[in-house]
């Protein structure tokens, strides 16, 4: 029987409630394949600021680093709507992102045959929709620098690509395109 160590991240709000149904078909899926896990609990996002005071803290980074994989909830939520914007739950995500080098998103978008009724688009418009959003998650305006005037009549976001951000996220574009 192998082993793995998965780090829960229940998160906030509904994330907890998905995550704790998640884990549950995983653990049906893992023992049916013969593998033992040990789920390690750790917080993230408004749990963390209310825990801790800050979103994401190293114990979790470290912990996420050293595991074979990372079950995350979604973070947020009204409660933390008015906390200081360093200290704001999506924090957590965009930490976990940068630490771990999770750089791409892979957003898969089809209309199965039996869903097409339900579009709020014309069935003949949907019925043969089928394509792959590839996202670069880290570089650009996630950690841009960040300007605004003083008087605040201007702001701006840098959106800096490195020609490796590039290269990166285009390789993975191109090798997804061509398993299509």
């Amino acid at each position: 029987m192998s082993e793995k160590n998965i780090v829960l991240i229940p998160g906030d709000g509904i994330g907890t409630e998905i995550i704790a149904a998640a884990k549950a078909v995983c653990g049906v899926a893992f023992e049916k394949a013969g593998v033992k896990v040990n789920w390690i609990d750790k917080k993230a996002g408004g749990a963390s600021i209310d825990a801790y005071g800050v979103p994401l803290t190293e114990d979790t980074i470290e912990a996420c680093k050293a595991a074979d994989a990372v079950l995350l909830g979604a973070v947020g939520g009204p409660k933390w709507d008015n906390v200081d914007p360093s200290i704001r739950p999506e924090k957590a995500i965009l930490g976990l992102r940068k630490e771990l080098g999770l750089f791409c998103n892979l957003r898969p978008v089809k209309i199965y045959p039996s869903l097409q009724e339900y579009s709020p688009l014309k069935k003949e418009l949907v019925q043969d929709v089928d394509f792959v959003i590839v996202r670069e998650l880290t570089g650009g305006i996630y950690f841009g620098e960040r300007k605004k005037a003083e008087d605040g009549s201007w702001a701006s976001d840098a959106e800096k690509y490195s020609v490796e951000e590039i290269k990166r996220i285009g390789k993975i574009a191109f090798e997804t395109a061509m398993l299509r």
